[in-house]
């Protein structure tokens, strides 16, 4: 055999087998794949058939008071429950507690963030101290925040006049929610902020120290920036978590005095009026309006994890 039929063969073992290393990778993928299977198929078990007959629902008319009457409906209960003023109060209530208490919740924790990245003495006791509003479970806050804006029995009450009672007023009803919201989970966003803010370096912030900058310069020039995916993924998380807010209302408040939310409308009309069909529309609106808003907000701002490798555009 000639050393170009020798090229030539070598050539189409190549073409036909592929290189050691790419049929090694092609494995590894393969590999790859069957041990996320298990995982894939249990995630898609226990959240994709939820949601597919969440949405059978909403096509449907479905009341449990009325089983006669069920029947295929297409977008007729979508059409029900946007055409309601009782969905847009809700969404526009939703929307100011989330806004506003993400907002409160990013500069106190962003605050507490700096406080246990420069406590050099009982570092560790402090972050345990301010861990502990998160670590207490939602019900259990609530009820004791209930408790205490009680007029008689409340030791917060007890500061205000006579007479006043903050919850059976709207607006300092929704004030008590934001209150309590930030107090539960500002220490979940101040660790988020904390794992960007280790990633600044320290020399750095030297150089910038001895170029003459001060600190609010070096927080605004230097450390906010590098910080930025851990800023983006820390509101995002939040966002996506106080547009559902639901258990701090309806133990304060019970979504009365104009205080329901979009999740407090939901379960209304699930397991209070019974009607399958408008409360799967309305939980059908919600996962849609929480997926588009992070979809948004991951396509405009391009939320990454903090220290995560960009790989550069060729």
């Amino acid at each position: 055999m000639t050393v170009r039929s020798g090229v030539r063969a070598a050539a189409l073992g190549t073409r036909r087998w592929g290189t050691p290393g790419s049929e090694r990778a092609r494995l590894e993928r393969r590999l790859a794949a069957l041990l996320c299977a298990p995982a894939v198929l249990v995630i898609l078990a226990v959240t994709g058939y939820p949601i597919g007959y969440a949405i059978y629902l909403s096509l449907e008319r479905f009341d449990l008071r009325f089983p006669e009457q069920h029947g295929f409906v297409g977008l007729g209960n979508y059409g029900a429950v946007l055409g309601s003023g009782y969905w847009w109060q809700a969404f526009t209530i939703t929307v100011i507690i989330t806004v506003v208490s993400v907002a409160i919740e990013f500069v106190i924790a962003l605050a507490l963030a700096l406080a246990m990245h420069r406590t050099v003495v009982g570092r560790g006791l402090v972050r345990a101290v301010v861990l502990i509003p998160y670590s207490i479970v939602t019900v259990v806050a609530s009820y004791s925040w209930q408790y205490a804006w009680t007029p008689g029995k409340g030791y917060l009450a007890a500061l205000l006049p006579e007479g006043v009672a903050p919850l059976t007023n709207q607006v300092t009803a929704i004030a008590l929610i934001i209150l309590v919201e930030v107090w539960k989970t500002t220490p979940f966003m101040a660790l988020l902020l904390l794992a960007g803010l280790v990633l600044v370096p320290e020399d750095l912030l030297k150089a910038a120290a001895m170029d003459g900058a001060g600190p609010w310069q070096r927080l605004t020039r230097v450390i906010l920036p590098i910080m930025k995916p851990a800023i983006l993924v820390a509101l995002l998380f939040r966002t996506l978590d106080a547009f559902r807010v639901f258990d701090i209302i309806y133990i304060l408040t019970r979504g009365s005095n104009g205080t329901e939310s979009v999740s407090m409308l939901g379960y209304d009309n699930l397991f209070s009026a019974f009607n399958l069909g408008i409360g799967s529309a309305i939980s059908v609106l919600i996962f849609l309006a929480v997926a588009l808003f992070a979809l948004v907000f991951v396509k405009l701002f391009g939320v990454a994890a903090p220290g995560a490798k960009v790989q550069a555009r060729r």
